[in-house]
């Protein structure tokens, strides 16, 4: 099978494959938080109290929604890749603890911290050369001088 001999040059498209299908589970993850309004968004909010953070829990809810929601649209299309890795990081850091303080066991808090693993490595994977940073923010090598 010539793909398991490709000496990994199908990696941008392996890549893409994974950025669209990550990315729509965490748009469609975020969708019912985001959409939930004010109720919603202090409910997830008041998770930043574990934090000592005891203000702004309905930010802090939004926050959270907009994070899966706009961040999984940048992880598919490879926009603003990095920062929306980070954001994402950060978020599932979140839940995981939340799920950890109430005691779900692993089987409660494994999605979340097995997502931070993925997008903490993604940080330093990159987003391939099928993505719009590679296209819109060329690295050295890919200017052209004219």
């Amino acid at each position: 099978m010539a793909l398991l001999r490709s000496r990994y040059k199908y990696k941008d498209l392996g890549l893409l494959i994974l950025r669209i299908g990550i990315g729509l589970m965490f748009v469609i993850h975020g969708w019912p938080k985001l959409t939930g309004g004010p109720e919603k968004w202090e409910q997830i909010g008041k998770t930043m109290e574990m934090m000592g953070i005891d203000f702004a829990p309905v930010f802090w809810g939004f926050m959270a929604g907009f994070a899966e929601v706009v961040g999984g649209f940048l992880i598919m299309f490879g926009f603003f890749f990095r920062i929306a890795c980070a954001l994402l990081v950060i978020t599932m850091l979140v839940a995981t603890a939340r799920h950890m303080s109430e005691g779900d066991g692993f089987g409660g808090y494994s999605h979340s911290l097995e997502a931070a693993i993925l997008f903490f490595s993604l940080l330093f994977i990159g987003p391939g050369k099928y993505s719009l940073d590679k296209a819109i923010f060329p690295g050295k090598k890919d200017r052209r001088i004219y």
